[in-house]
């Protein structure tokens, strides 16, 4: 199994590394929480609820 975060960085608002940061801290903290042994796929939101990526296990 792989976790693969896909960030579409023209996406993203500036500050591009802030926004960042936040979605991997988000992901981060949240990973205890998720089915690591079963295929997913979660789209990855900036601040503005916009869809800027993808988180995929499998």
């Amino acid at each position: 199994m792989r976790i693969t975060l896909d960030i579409d960085l023209d996406k993203v608002p500036e500050p591009k590394g802030e926004e960042v940061g936040r979605i991997l801290r988000y992901w981060g903290g949240a990973a205890k929480q998720l089915d690591l042994a079963t295929e997913a796929e979660m789209p990855l939101m900036d601040s503005a609820y916009q869809q800027v990526g993808t988180l995929r296990i499998g």
